[in-house]
């Protein structure tokens, strides 16, 4: 018999909000946290696999950006959308004071507040979209209007390939 998978708070969020998903268990390599290990676990193409990033700008604040596992947030792009002078990451070490989550379960859902959302437009190429479903080893598939929607999300070119 399978082993049941313990639903996250993500997930009840969107139970509640009558939104159609899949949770997704992989396997975790703690010393191998990134999206393409992910994407590998999953037998999807990374492009598919989006990672959350949080982000703070000098003038709004705290900020999400949710782009392809393989690409790396432009940090212009993203203050000039999001009307802030200049964004940076937030440190590691805060991550899970702001967001409730941890580094390797960020969820752009069910954070601890609402913060203005950025997601790649490339999430439109897909029927379906993987995010993290707020803990490690487990991942949200789901379309991504319906993210979008869910989360207000503006979809922008936020991000590129990394090489």
């Amino acid at each position: 018999m399978a082993k049941k998978i313990e639903k996250t708070n993500a997930a009840r969020l969107l139970d509640r909000a009558k939104i159609s998903y899949e949770l997704i268990p992989y396997q975790v390599d703690e010393n191998d946290l990134a999206a393409q290990h992910v994407a590998d676990s999953l037998g999807e193409d990374i492009n598919c696999v989006f990672k959350t990033l949080v982000l703070q700008g000098d003038k709004v604040g705290y900020l999400v950006c949710v782009v392809p596992g393989n690409h790396e947030v432009e940090l212009k792009s993203v203050a000039k959308i999001s009307a802030n002078k200049k964004v940076e990451m937030i440190p590691m070490k805060e991550l899970l004071a702001v967001t409730g989550y941890i580094r390797g379960g960020c969820s752009p859902i069910g954070m601890k507040k609402r913060f203005p959302t950025y997601i790649h437009s490339t999430c439109l190429n897909f029927d379906a979209i993987y995010i993290s479903a707020g803990v490690r080893g487990l991942q949200l598939k789901l379309s991504p209007a319906d993210l979008i929607s869910y989360v207000g999300a503006q979809v922008a070119d936020i991000s590129s390939a990394m090489e």
